[in-house]
């Protein structure tokens, strides 16, 4: 008996290979290998919809192979990931592979591990079509926004660009706070703190001016005001008048799900979303870990349930038992709700083996695969560990009527802050632990100082602060989001300046006129009703054709009349101007965007054509010739940095160089980036370093 089971990776199929044994063949489809051709549209609108697929180009050869091995084959199982990408993926494979939809030959693993792939063997079932429909139906959504809006866009602003109908409510989302930034105005305001420390002790503690003699809270809008109260309190006795000690208790955060574990490693570790994708899909699909052999280190890493199985509780709860002591354990296990629109068909994000602690498998990981595995370990176990005990104190001190008040507080039990802390905790915390405090107790007054502030306008969004608005507002799928961002940084609708995302004067343009055109396209609202729609016909309440109807006739009558009213029409962009002095007629010349992207030319066009090779100066010299030293990319599109005089001086550097030199040997420094940007010397021996 020959059994063929088809999975997405080499290394998934590797991996459960080991646990299937001889008698059973395990290949790669290699992701999709079907889909809508990427030079036409390809979906009949006047035959409802119909999408038109064609093998994948440069996958014939593999699809040939998957039908030889088919045709030889008793048995053949469908063990695509456990999503909807995965049920369409296994959809275009049976009608390749000529398979009867209704047998039960679609597999699913939430984990690849020994008992995950035999549970899942063990249960296979019939291609879930309304699974398939849904995930079509985006599908062809999307290829109808891109395909009829992308031209248009590219017409009235700039050749070359996309506009998806995702994307394009994350670029939104960024201008509209932009442009609440620019809006800001900051207001004064000032704030009183008091450095005091009680007669009996030398320990020092704050309090902050909060009530005014008439017992309402205090306002101060100016230095004069402040001065004032400065006077009133200058020679008074500052006495505690009211002490409350209380206990806190604070519970573990739930494990991990898509977006929550995307956030933390952008916040914990400094990973964009795609890259940490890419480690999670390598620790779901199966590493060489020594003493184990080839295992699945995490379970499905798409999800946005928070469900966590039996056997994992019991096991993670011996682990804590074992290793922490019975008093870090809650008294009963915890069970976390997850949101109301959430799939449920997985597991939340946690160690398929719990008692495999990181420790355990670091020399089996890369350094990026052992950070991330030990925040979703960590993660995950600190949410089955016991609360942490906090004891509270809030104190009020009187002087002259003014009330001031200091609040500290001390571990009494660590919990599961012994193993993990959230980032947002950690960023978050301010109190301190105050001395012992007595109603009517006197205090000296060490300092007092008046401190001037302003308001500050909102933060501009990070990859995690923009990641969790989108889940907020309903905006796409957790597993799309880092396409997402990918779309818009690489477009160069929006740029990063350190950890924010900020919009280009392209990306605002862009916006700008989809919200006086297609308002629809980039209102939030309408694009969080298309998701419950969707995931309707996931659940079979919804047609696929239906929804796409709905959409299209109101988004074509869109489409159609802004091409009438913008007939001519071109937005005009401010070009970059350069330093270079056309040689030709003596205009200083622009940066262009091109079919091959930017070059420089003359603004004389069309009288003047002259035309240079675009070159990005991060304004350092080269430390070999003194030439410039240029930002450039390698085939596949990774940057580094070169002489502007190459081939004559051969200078590259992976790390981007920085005007400093180092104090140790006098060679040129580097910056590395990370969570933690340093600057460092490359010169062999000398090891200086420094935080940025």
């Amino acid at each position: 008996m020959s059994n063929l089971v088809i999975v997405e990776s080499p290394a998934k199929a590797k991996t459960i290979k080991k646990y299937l044994g001889k008698d059973y063949e395990v290949v790669a489809s290699m992701g999709h290998v079907r889909d809508l051709p990427k030079a036409r549209l390809a979906v009949d609108i006047k035959k409802n919809y119909a999408p038109k697929y064609a093998i994948i180009k440069g996958k014939e050869k593999l699809v040939d192979e998957l039908k030889s091995l088919a045709k030889d084959s008793d048995k053949i199982y469908l063990a695509t990931d456990p999503d909807r990408e995965g049920e369409a993926i296994s959809w275009h494979l049976a009608y390749i592979l000529g398979l009867d939809l209704e047998d039960k030959n679609r597999v699913e693993f939430n984990e690849i591990t020994k008992t995950g792939v035999n549970n899942g063997m063990a249960n296979p079932r019939s291609i879930d079509i309304d699974l398939v429909n849904a995930q079509q139906a985006r599908r062809i959504l999307d290829r109808l926004v891109g395909y009829k809006l992308s031209p248009f866009v590219s017409q009235k602003i700039r050749r070359g660009l996309s506009a998806g109908r995702v994307q394009s409510v994350a670029l939104k989302i960024i201008v509209d706070r932009e442009n609440e930034i620019r809006a800001f105005k900051p207001e004064e305001y000032w704030s009183i703190e008091a450095k005091l420390s009680p007669k009996s002790s030398r320990k020092v503690f704050n309090a902050s001016l909060a009530l005014g003699p008439d017992g309402k809270k205090i306002k101060i809008n100016n230095k004069e005001e402040a001065d004032k109260i400065l006077e009133e309190i200058k020679d008074a006795e500052f006495i505690v008048t009211k002490v409350r000690n209380g206990t806190r208790k604070k519970s573990p955060y739930p494990p991990f799900i898509t977006s929550t574990l995307q956030q933390e490693a952008s916040r914990k570790l400094g990973y964009q979303s795609r890259r940490t994708m890419k480690i999670a899909q390598e620790l779901y699909e199966g590493v060489d870990v020594e003493g184990y052999g080839t295992t699945g280190l995490i379970t499905y890493m798409r999800t946005d349930s928070l469900r966590i199985s039996n056997d994992a509780v019991a096991e993670v709860t011996q682990y804590i038992n074992d290793n922490f002591g019975p008093e870090y354990l809650p008294p009963k296990p915890r069970v976390f709700k997850s949101r109301s629109n959430a799939q449920d068909g997985h597991e939340a994000i946690r160690p398929s083996i719990p008692s495999l602690s990181p420790d355990k498998v670091k020399d089996s990981l890369t350094i990026e695969q052992y950070k991330l595995y030990k925040l979703i370990w960590d993660r995950f176990t600190a949410c089955q560990m016991a609360d942490c005990i906090h004891k509270t104190t809030q104190a009020e001190i009187n002087a002259n009527d003014y009330i001031f008040k200091a609040s500290g507080y001390r571990v009494d039990f660590d919990g599961y802050t012994t193993l993990y802390v959230d980032s947002n905790d950690a960023e978050g915390t301010k109190e301190k632990q105050l001395p012992p405090l007595e109603k009517n107790m006197p205090t000296k007054v060490r300092e007092i100082i008046p401190n001037q502030h302003f308001t500050q306008p909102p933060a501009r969004f990070t990859e995690a602060s923009l990641i969790k608005a989108l889940e907020e507002n309903g905006i796409g799928r957790p597993s799309t989001y880092a396409a997402t961002i990918s779309t818009i940084t690489s477009r160069e609708y929006v740029k990063r300046e350190a950890k924010s995302l900020v919009p280009t004067e392209l990306g605002e343009a862009l916006v700008t006129l989809l919200k006086e055109r297609f308002p629809k396209i980039v209102n939030v609202k309408f694009t969080a009703q298309m998701e419950e729609d969707l995931d309707k016909v996931e659940h079979g309440d919804e047609q696929w054709v239906e929804l796409l109807d709905n959409f299209y006739v109101d988004f074509d009558k869109t489409l159609k009349k802004a091409k009438e009213d913008m007939e001519g029409v071109k937005i005009k962009l401010k070009e970059d101007e350069t330093d270079i002095v056309c040689e030709n007629c003596g205009r200083k010349m622009v940066v262009k965007v091109g079919r091959y992207g930017k070059f420089i030319a003359c603004p004389g066009y069309p009288e003047c054509k002259n035309i240079k090779k675009f070159v990005e100066k991060i304004g350092v010299q080269c430390p070999e010739c003194g030439g410039d030293v240029i930002t450039r990319k390698t085939k596949k599109g990774k940057v580094f940095y070169g002489c502007s005089n190459y081939p004559d001086c051969n200078y590259m550097s992976w790390y981007e160089p920085v005007n400093e030199k180092c104090p140790q040997c006098g060679k040129i420094l580097y910056k590395k980036k990370g969570k933690k940007q340093t600057i460092f010397c490359a010169t062999e021996g000398c090891g200086y370093t420094k935080d940025q």
